[in-house]
C-alpha cells in the first residue's frame, strides 16, 4: 500500500517560563494512503501539535515530515500554506466558519483563496452541500444553524479542492452523542470509503474503535494502540 505520510525522528520543544518542555520527542510513523488512522493521548500530550505539524501550520523543533514524498518540513512557511491549501482538508473542533458569509460562501472560501472559482466550482460545492445533506441551505448563515449543521458546512468545505489527505482535530467534541456519530458517519463516507487518507485526534475510544489504525501520544513517543483490520 502506497504511503502517503512519513514522519521521522519528529520532535517539537515549547518554551515556557525560561524553561524548555518537550511535547514530542523523536516521533516515527508511515501512515498509508486511504486508511482512517486515529490519534489519542491525555490532554496535553500533544495530539493537535502533531496534527499542526503535518498540517504545515507549526514547524517542528527537529526531524521530518513527508508527504506524497514532499519533505514538507524543508518548506518555507508561504509555501507550507500553498501545500496546505492545495492538498490538505482540515475538520476543526470549532468549524471555524466565517459568521458573514453564507453556508455556501463559506464551503467556497478554499477556492476563492485559490483562484480557482467558476462555475464548475460553484456546482462541486452545491453538490458537497447535497451530499451533507444541506443542498435546501446554501444561502443561509452560520447562526442559523446547529452544531451538527455547522460542522457538516465545514465537511464540505474541507473536501472542496478534492484534498487526498484529511485531518480532523476532535471534529465531534463540540456535538451530542447522537450528532456526533452521524457527522462521524459522514466523514467516514466522504474521506476513508471514498479513497481519501483520514487522520483524526479523538480522545473518544468508541470514535477509535472505527479506524484503520490507532496511535497513542505517551511520554512524547508515537505508539501503536490498535485499529480495524
Amino acid at each position: 500500500m502506497t504511503i502517503i505520510i512519513r514522519l521521522e525522528n519528529l520532535s517539537k520543544d515549547y518554551a515556557e517560563g525560561g524553561k524548555t518542555r518537550t511535547v514530542l520527542r523523536r516521533c516515527n510513523a508511515a501512515l498509508e494512503e486511504g486508511r482512517f488512522v486515529a490519534i489519542r493521548g491525555r490532554s496535553g500530550s500533544g495530539k493537535s501539535t502533531l496534527l499542526n505539524l503535518i498540517a504545515g501550520i507549526d514547524a517542528p523543533t527537529s526531524g521530518d515530515i513527508y508527504i506524497d514524498d514532499v519533505r514538507v518540513t524543508r518548506l518555507s512557511a508561504r509555501e507550507r500554506t500553498l501545500f496546505r491549501r492545495d492538498r490538505i482538508g482540515f475538520v476543526f473542533q470549532f468549524f471555524n466558519l466565517i459568521p458573514t458569509l453564507t453556508v455556501l460562501e463559506n464551503v467556497l472560501l478554499p477556492a476563492e483563496l485559490a483562484n480557482r472559482n467558476g462555475a464548475a466550482t460553484r456546482a462541486q460545492a452545491l453538490a458537497l452541500l447535497d451530499r451533507v445533506g444541506l443542498a435546501d441551505r446554501p444561502a443561509v448563515f452560520p447562526d442559523k444553524l446547529s452544531g451538527g449543521e455547522q460542522q457538516r458546512v465545514a465537511i464540505a468545505r474541507a473536501l472542496l479542492l478534492n484534498p487526498r489527505l484529511v485531518l480532523a482535530d476532535e471534529p465531534t467534541g463540540n456535538l451530542d452523542a447522537k450528532t456526533g456519530d452521524e457527522i462521524m458517519q459522514l466523514l467516514d463516507e466522504m474521506t476513508r470509503r471514498a479513497g481519501r487518507t483520514l487522520i483524526m485526534v479523538t480522545h473518544s475510544r468508541q470514535i477509535a474503535a472505527r479506524a484503520d489504525r490507532v496511535l497513542t501520544i505517551q511520554d512524547g513517543q508515537l505508539v501503536e494502540e490498535g485499529g480495524r483490520q
